[in-house]
Order: C-alpha cells, then sequence, then structure tokens
C-alpha cells in the first residue's frame, strides 16, 4: 500500500521545495535561538543547525537565522511553533507542525483549508494521543551497507525500529533518546544524513473512495505548499495505482498559465 509522503518539503527536489525547505530550517533556528543562542548548552540548537547543514542550507542563511533570531537583529520577531490536529474525510487523522511569526495570518489559513476539504478542527492532543505516536527519526545512508548486519546492530542499540526508504534506513527511537542513539549510530561509523521529530501512526486506515482521496489528496497538497508549514502527518493508506489515479487527475485539471 502507498502511504502519503508525511514530510513533503524534505522529500522533494524542485528549487521551490529547496527554498521553502531553506525557510523551514531557518524557522526551526530561530525557535531553538529564541531560548538561548549557545550551541554548547542550547542542544535543540545545535540539533537544528546540524540538520540545517545536512539540508545543504547554505552558512549565511545559518547565520543570518542565528543573529535574528537570537535578538541580536533589530528585526527580530518571534517564531512560535503550532499544531493544528483535525480530521480528513473518511475519518483520517491529520496533525500539522507550523513555525509562524504572525498568528493571524497562519491561522485563517490553516482554517481556510481545513474547511475547503471537509476537514473538522479538533482540539490539540485529541488526534496525536488517538492515532499517533511522537517519536525521533533518525535518516542515514544505507549505500554499502549490508541490512542483516545493521538489523543486528540495531538490536544492540536503543533504537525501537528501522525501515528503509530506496537509498537510506530510517531508525525509530523514543523522543528522549535521541542524543544516546545517534552516538551509539556515529560509533558504528554510520553517516547520519538528518534527524527530526515525527508523529507515527498507530494504525493506518485505507482510502479506496475517489472523492474523499481526492479531498484528501488536495489537503495534504495545500499544506505542504503553505509556507508557514513544516510537517504534515496522516495515516491515510492509499494503494499506488489509486494515487498515481489521484495524481494525473489533479495534474490534468491543474491550471497552467
Amino acid at each position: 500500500m502507498g502511504r502519503w509522503p508525511v514530510v513533503a518539503w524534505q522529500k522533494e527536489a524542485s528549487s521551490q521545495a529547496r527554498a521553502k525547505a531553506y525557510t523551514i530550517h531557518s524557522k526551526l533556528i530561530a525557535l531553538a535561538a529564541q531560548k538561548w543562542a549557545d550551541t554548547h548548552t542550547n542542544m535543540a540548537l545545535a540539533h537544528a543547525i546540524e540538520d540545517a547543514r545536512k539540508a545543504s542550507v547554505p552558512n549565511d542563511t545559518i547565520e543570518r537565522a542565528i543573529r535574528r533570531w537570537a535578538w541580536l537583529d533589530k528585526d527580530a520577531k518571534i517564531v512560535e511553533e503550532i499544531f493544528y490536529e483535525w480530521y480528513a474525510p473518511g475519518g483520517i487523522g491529520i496533525i500539522v507542525q507550523a513555525l509562524t511569526d504572525n498568528k493571524n495570518r497562519t491561522a485563517p489559513s490553516m482554517r481556510h483549508i481545513f474547511s475547503a476539504y471537509g476537514g473538522n478542527l479538533w482540539e490539540t492532543w485529541s488526534v496525536s494521543n488517538f492515532l499517533f505516536e511522537f517519536k525521533w527519526i533518525i535518516r542515514i545512508d544505507s549505500n554499502g551497507i549490508d541490512e542483516l548486519k545493521f538489523e543486528e546492530n540495531i538490536l544492540e542499540t536503543h533504537a525501537e525500529d528501522y525501515s528503509k526508504n530506496d537509498q537510506t534506513f530510517e531508525i525509530i527511537t523514543d523522543k528522549t533518546m535521541l542524543s544516546v542513539v545517534k552516538k551509539e549510530l556515529e560509533t558504528l561509523w554510520y553517516i547520519l544524513l538528518q534527524s527530526w521529530l515525527e508523529y507515527k501512526a498507530k494504525n493506518y486506515i485505507e482510502v479506496t473512495d475517489f472523492d474523499k482521496g481526492l479531498k484528501i489528496y488536495k489537503m495534504l497538497e495545500e499544506l505542504s505548499d503553505n509556507e508557514d508549514v513544516a510537517s504534515v502527518w496522516n495515516n491515510a493508506d492509499m494503494a499506488e495505482p489509486f494515487l498515481q489515479e489521484l495524481t494525473s487527475f489533479v495534474e490534468s485539471h491543474r491550471f497552467r498559465t
């Protein structure tokens, strides 16, 4: 079964997606730097900078983000992390992590997307506590790695599970164990590419109805394009042929200038 990508901006290669990725990484640095600008004592900031560099964010962009959001820049604004949770058609749970310096811009935008595609907004934790678990994901390069040996090694660490995706492994660990597992992986000489917090669905709901699938598809697409949206998590399970059908339909009806 094909599951919709949960963090679309991390996976796209287009210049537009890269620009958004740079913006989101800058906001993640901002969020951490507001608390304390010293990377030796602020591990959240150190992780944010490390992930930005591994995502090829230019050094000058990182430095500007640190200066601005550590209140060394007169134009600094407070960046807030806001989670929106709601149910899409078919009972699909969706969680959005937004990073914004203007809630009056972001909140109406989220409400518009929700209502346009039949979503019902719920209180924070009402979806996440019931349908998801909060985990750290660590992505490593799988090139040249024997999977059986890798699985043996992972069992000796504090990681909970892993999955293989194309040229990478994604290791799942408890939200309190990131630093420990990272050190264990580095000791084993694995190349760490990226790490992020993610809501992992406890169970997936199969979607086969075309109209419901189309609403979910368009909703997730608009959320992925929104400048304030850092991550989108959902528990929709779509078979690959069905997902391709939706994609073809959307592309054939997309307005082009």
